[in-house]
């Protein structure tokens, strides 16, 4: 393998990574808990931008469950941005034991790769 070849297709996993993590910061993935009484909005490199409650289930008596519901909508939301990371950036970054790094002179990097 040429070890031009090879550092092309480096430079070019690098540009598509970060084309996927451009892309992941603009998107949104939102997740509502209680029966859609609080939501919570994360963009898909997992940032929490919004929370959105229901004005009628604020109980001033019972805070503890407003809390719980918020939490639980953080991180469902949270959870699906981490799926939809994978998906994106699964798609761009290669299985890295298929790249022949003896082309490039590296070896097995003095053992670390096995």
């Amino acid at each position: 393998m040429n070890p031009m070849n090879l550092l092309q297709q480096v430079q070019k996993m690098q540009a598509d990574v970060q084309a996927a993590q451009n892309a992941l910061a603009e998107e949104r993935v939102e997740a509502t808990v209680g029966g859609g009484v609080v939501k919570a909005t994360v963009t898909g490199d997992g940032a929490l931008v919004e929370i959105k409650i229901d004005p009628g289930v604020v109980d001033p008596a019972d805070v503890e469950t407003l809390e719980d519901l918020v939490v639980a909508a953080v991180h469902e939301a949270t959870r699906q941005a981490k799926v939809l990371q994978q998906q994106k950036l699964g798609a761009v970054t290669p299985d890295l034991g298929s790249l022949d790094l003896g082309a490039l002179g590296l070896g097995d990097l003095g053992g670390l790769l096995g």
